[in-house]
């Protein structure tokens, strides 16, 4: 059999299309994952380190209010009468409850709930 010289046949330049296309496709694929991944990886970065600027935050905030407390004077005895044994001392629980909000042991919302209940 003869070889043919010259162009390529329609087989052969079908089958060097083919070639082309699957290398793009397989290199663009290859960048798109390792992009991806970058990207991934970047987002893990940035996650963690948000999470130890937290972590910072509220350790910081812990050792202040601890701080806080400690230097806090003793409440004075309060000079009102004491309340009947079977009766709550309202004034003295809502100071507590007022007390435990300023130093970031209940939040607005737990103060409000806690005093609706002293108050009904």
């Amino acid at each position: 059999m003869m070889r043919r010289r010259g162009r390529p046949g329609l087989v052969g330049l079908a089958a060097r299309t083919a070639v082309v296309a699957g290398t793009a496709t397989a290199v663009n694929n290859g960048m798109n994952n390792r992009q991806q991944a970058k990207a991934q990886d970047q987002w893990e970065q940035e996650q963690y380190q948000a999470a130890q600027q937290q972590a910072a935050m509220n350790a910081a905030a812990q050792q202040a209010v601890a701080q806080q407390m400690a230097a806090a004077p003793a409440p004075a005895p309060a000079a009102a009468p004491a309340a009947p044994a079977g009766e709550v001392d309202i004034v003295a629980s809502l100071q507590k409850l007022a007390a435990l909000r300023d130093a970031g042991a209940l939040s607005d919302a737990e103060f409000d709930a806690a005093k609706a209940r002293l108050l009904s």
